[in-house]
């Protein structure tokens, strides 16, 4: 089934209850919203406001109490079904790339060795030299022989965004990318994250406290109290 009007994303009242002990808390609560292929959206709030909750339910990261959330027309929650365990797995590797705070890099792997990682799993057709491409284009070329350990913070998030493109997501989810960068490394992520978007034609969905980086997305949605509203 092909998704209507370009649909990447749609989430019909989404909801995420989580026990605390005794008490219930609403992560979510009810997020109704469409993500369009080639869009940009930036989520913004604070904290506990429910926008990481909201992206890892986007990308399939974590499952909803209720609701309902399709993936290019096709039904991956909703009417008390979850797509089993095996089909978000490949979902996540074929559909989504993601990019967290922390780099999650491996420090005893090369850069090169961490950006080719998730081909051990899943490769495309026409994949060979796409390594070298992406550390190329996001000028880490010269580090390719590296470990983490011997490059910077900015260098470290330019290697995890590689590793999230190396499949060639069609929708890359990016939870506070610059969160443990300074302003320079910041507005250089922040350039690269454009340049994918409006070059390449990448689907980006950001949850940023940055008002710099908030900017630069094509649509601004504010969450507050697990809840969302557009800007």
């Amino acid at each position: 089934m092909k998704p209507e009007n370009g649909v990447s994303l749609e989430a019909r009242n989404l909801t995420r209850v989580y026990g605390r002990g005794s008490e219930e808390v609403r992560a979510l609560d009810g997020v109704s919203l469409q993500i369009r292929k080639g869009e940009f959206v930036s989520f913004m709030g604070p904290s506990g406001s429910g926008k990481t909750t909201l992206v890892n339910l986007l990308g399939c990261l974590e499952n909803p109490s209720s609701g309902e959330l399709d993936l290019a027309g096709r039904k991956i929650f909703g009417n008390g079904k979850i797509l089993g365990e095996q089909g978000l797995t490949r979902i996540r590797r074929e559909i989504f790339g993601y990019v967290f705070q922390n780099f999650y890099l491996i420090p005893t792997l090369t850069v090169r060795e961490n950006v080719a990682l998730p081909l051990a799993f899943y490769r495309k057709p026409g994949m060979d030299g796409e390594v070298e491409r992406l550390l190329g284009m996001l000028g880490m070329e010269h580090r390719m022989n590296h470990l983490p350990g011997q490059i910077s913070g900015g260098e470290m998030q330019r290697v995890a965004i590689a590793r999230a493109l190396v499949n060639r997501p069609e929708i890359l989810l990016a939870d506070e990318p610059t969160g443990n960068l300074d302003t320079k490394r910041t507005e250089e992520i922040g350039e690269i994250l454009q340049d994918l978007n409006r070059n390449a034609g990448l689907t980006i969905v950001m949850v940023t406290h940055n008002p710099g980086l908030d900017r630069l997305g094509s649509r601004h949605i504010e969450m507050c109290d697990g809840q969302a509203f557009e800007r």
